[in-house]
């Protein structure tokens, strides 16, 4: 049997990043906007400051893609979001090229796990998958 080829592993896998990866996002969110969990840098932020108004998009897009509603417009939006606090938050502490020096690591990743999202879709497990279902 060949995993690679084996399509209906791969739309349940894809079902996993993409629920792994918006609950990670939705973490990030959360500790921004609701203290939880407490990150320090995070205590005194202005809710229509640039991070404020990311916090907002990272909880509601990571619970769209959570439950896989939406997924490929809203992976595509996050995406670029992570591309922007890639080059504003950490590209431009120096070491452009190298994530792991500038704190951006979980910034790229991130960038290319939603724009993977954005292209393959919510896999077997969304509501997008539920709904063309029934269509």
């Amino acid at each position: 049997m060949n995993l690679i080829n084996n399509s209906f592993l791969n739309e349940r896998v894809l079902s996993v990043l993409r629920i792994v990866s918006a609950f990670l996002l939705l973490e990030h969110g959360s500790a921004k906007l609701f203290k939880f969990p407490h990150v320090a840098f995070f205590d005194n932020l202005q809710f229509f400051s640039l991070i404020g108004v990311a916090g907002m998009l990272e909880v509601a897009g990571g619970a769209l893609l959570l439950i896989g509603l939406f997924t490929q417009p809203v992976a595509f939006v996050l995406s670029g979001l992570l591309a922007c606090a890639y080059f504003i938050g950490h590209a431009s502490k120096g070491f452009f090229l190298a994530p792991m020096l500038n704190g951006g690591e979980s910034a790229v990743l991130f960038c290319f796990v939603f724009l993977y999202l954005a292209v393959a879709g919510g896999g077997a497990w969304s509501v997008d998958a539920l709904r063309s279902r029934k269509s």
